[in-house]
């Protein structure tokens, strides 16, 4: 867990430029980052034979795909295809570039970087790390002020009252925004520009006089930390009780806070949450900070606005069981089922906590203490069908059957709402035992009114498509039609969700490369050329090697992972397998599982499809040249059409152990020994 203390002593100095980093200085971090504890800050991962599983965190998904292989130190989603090593996988869940990838790990595991000014990042990349280092200053600058400005007097006696001590205050990195623009002045006076403090939106420009202005000013502050606990946001809240102001503003949509994907409280709470297998959803800020106080730790808050699905998704990553708990008012009460509606459309199960009249998280556990919370939560949480019949009976909507009707089909529509087919056979089976007291009959009429109701969505869905198809026809910008696509479009069909798809064969064949030493490169070096391959990256892996092998560099996975992208990612695609043979099952059926029988049969069986491909697209290329082509040039063209042809015939009929010539032999291959095979190179002919 990432503290706020942690960030106020941490050191404030930014570089906007990296010192030329060394590869031993790269290896040193590599080697101390562990990829299982990097990887589950964000993914609850469980053990899997020598690796570990997970829900991807690059997709939504309900069933684990995503395998990290600590020995290889990468990890592979077999599910959208991605792939990669420790800091790809940082790169993409703080979007940030290699360099400071680099910055990010060695500050967490205590290891110096050079300081000296050489090695610059993108543009981007740059101004995102101003807006955040700004974000960064403005968390230590009102947590200052409110320890130690007389100002901040009314803001440290109201936390008091509500009894948080200083110790939650540093925890939660609370802070105090004081009046007369002083945040500005001060980043001014730190060389901090306006225009990361604007992107960050820490101040505004004034209409009247083009001048920037504090955003925050008089308010109690609470700052919104990313799942890894950088501050992206704030949340302020005015301390005079009958002020005509909001009582909370929050900051704006920014380069780096996206409040339909940012959870309060998350980056404390995760450790928790895979520790209980349980998230407790909140309202508030004070909510979750309350519950900390008393020892209550799996619990978050949706950020100051309504629960949305990109909200659930990170929840995932930690546990897959919800308990909503909302304020007892009628608004609390409604916004737990308008969140109810998202988390089951996302796959998650949920149970709702409704605690006595009058009472909220806040309240409830400060009054009768961690215990007793825990004890409430046990016996008087309940799932959605029961939270809805119990609610639908307090209001007097289960006395007449028209109204019993329209209760059952609304939890009927909840139900429809779950992904799961098998869970919500699960669902109806238990409404339907739920309201045998109101309906006769068994439980195939659920079953039709929920058929009926899953259909009347596709329809709808189906005619949003179509309204979407029609209004490209009116004259609509490109712009706004690529966007109307794009949200209607169904999500199977959505790019995101669609692994990258390389060539088997290629990987394999880089596969042996990396696995079988200089005969295996010798080999297939002298059938396959790089051109062969169809795969850009894997063409490039290829060369690489190749190069290597002929300068008598070392070749190795070990190698290749100390490079930068795109080969630790290829890695993860060719040496990780979705499914691999258990030691159990290898000591009960005698042995070790042998992939590679013989390993040149294995690459024969690969080169043949390979160079197959490479000649038919060598023919359409051809074909194509053919139809602009005239007299000489269009002859010579036929002519190596016709030898194309013959050889594509000649490759299809052929199987691939006599497709291509074998090496001299000592004996026969043995992947059980620590040699794996070894030929003598045939003499070249006199």
């Amino acid at each position: 867990m990432i503290s706020f203390l942690k960030f106020v002593v941490g050191q404030l100095s930014f570089q906007y430029h990296f010192g030329m980093i060394s590869d031993e200085k790269k290896e040193e971090i590599r080697a101390t980052a562990d990829i299982v504890e990097i990887v589950g800050d964000y993914v609850k991962l469980k053990k899997s034979g020598s690796g570990f599983t997970g829900l991807c965190p690059f997709h939504n998904e309900k069933t684990p795909s995503f395998h990290v292989t600590p020995r290889l130190g990468i990890y592979k989603c077999f599910g959208c295809g991605e792939s990669g090593d420790v800091f790809s996988f940082v790169m993409s869940m703080e979007s940030i570039s290699f360099p400071e990838s680099l910055r990010v790990l060695a500050e967490r595991y205590g290891i110096e970087l050079p300081e000296e000014t050489a090695e610059a990042e993108d543009e981007k990349s740059g101004f995102r790390e101003g807006v955040l280092h700004a974000l960064k200053f403005a968390g230590l600058f009102y947590h200052r002020q409110l320890m130690e400005s007389d100002e901040a007097t009314s803001a440290r006696e109201y936390l008091g009252s509500r009894g948080y001590d200083q110790k939650i205050w540093k925890a939660f990195g609370l802070g105090y925004s004081p009046s007369g623009n002083l945040l500005l002045k001060e980043a001014l006076r730190e060389g901090i520009d306006e225009e990361y403090l604007a992107a960050a939106d820490l101040v505004k420009r004034s209409q009247r006089d083009q001048n920037y202005f504090d955003s925050f000013r008089n308010r109690l502050m609470f700052p919104i930390f990313n799942p890894s606990g950088k501050v992206i946001a704030f949340a302020g809240r005015i301390l005079e009780e009958n002020s005509k102001s909001a009582k909370y503003i929050n900051s704006s949509q920014t380069l780096v806070y996206n409040k339909s994907e940012v959870v309060y409280g998350v980056n404390f709470a995760r450790n928790e949450i895979r520790r209980e297998e349980e998230v407790i959803l909140v309202e508030g800020y004070t909510d979750v900070i309350s519950m900390n106080q008393q020892g209550v730790k799996n619990v978050v808050a949706s950020s100051g606005t309504s629960l949305t699905g990109g909200q659930i998704q990170i929840l995932q990553r930690y546990g897959s069981r919800l308990v909503m708990i909302y304020d007892s008012d009628s608004a609390g009460q409604n916004a737990m089922v308008r969140g109810l509606e998202v988390a089951l459309a996302e796959g998650m199960s949920v149970e709702l906590l409704e605690l006595p009249e009058g009472e909220d998280p806040d309240s409830f556990i400060k009054k009768y203490g961690r215990d007793s919370f825990v004890e409430i939560k046990k016996k008087q949480s309940v799932d959605f069908v029961v939270y809805l019949l119990n609610a639908a009976v307090k209001s007097g909507r289960m006395e007449g059957p028209a109204e019993r009707s329209s209760v059952i089909k609304k939890i009927l529509g909840y139900i429809a709402l779950i992904p799961n087919e098998l869970d919500r056979q699960f669902y109806v089976q238990h409404l339907h035992q739920k309201t045998q007291v109101y309906r006769g009959g068994s439980d195939r009429e659920l079953f039709q009114q929920l058929q009926l109701i899953i259909n009347e969505e596709k329809r709808r869905n189906r005619y949003r498509r179509e309204t979407a198809r029609e209004s490209e026809s009116v004259g609509l910008p490109d712009n706004i039609k690529l966007n109307a696509r794009e949200q209607l479009r169904p999500e199977s069909e959505k790019k995101s969700s669609i692994p990258v798809k390389r060539p088997h064969y290629e990987m394999e064949l880089i596969r042996l490369l990396l696995q079988y030493g200089e005969p295996m490169r010798e080999f297939i070096g002298h059938h396959v050329g790089e051109d062969h391959f169809e795969d850009e990256s894997i063409r490039i892996l290829y060369s690489d090697i190749m190069q290597r092998h002929i300068n008598g560099e070392e070749v190795s996975v070990q190698i290749y992972m100390r490079k930068e992208s795109p080969f630790p990612e290829l890695l993860g695609d060719i040496l990780l397998e979705p499914y691999s043979v258990s030691e159990q099952l290898a000591k009960r059926t005698g042995g070790e599982f042998r992939k590679d029988k013989n390993p040149v049969l294995t690459a024969k069986s690969c080169m043949k499809p390979l160079r197959l491909n490479y000649c038919e697209r060598r023919r359409r290329e051809i074909s194509i040249k053919l139809k602009n082509s005239e007299g000489d040039s269009r002859i010579k063209l036929m002519e190596l059409l016709t030898k194309l042809q013959k050889e594509i015939s000649r490759i299809q009929k052929t199987a691939s152990d006599d497709l291509f010539s074998n090496p001299a032999w000592n004996r026969e291959a043995d992947v059980s020994g620590k040699k794996i095979f070894e030929y003598k190179m045939k003499e070249k002919n006199k």
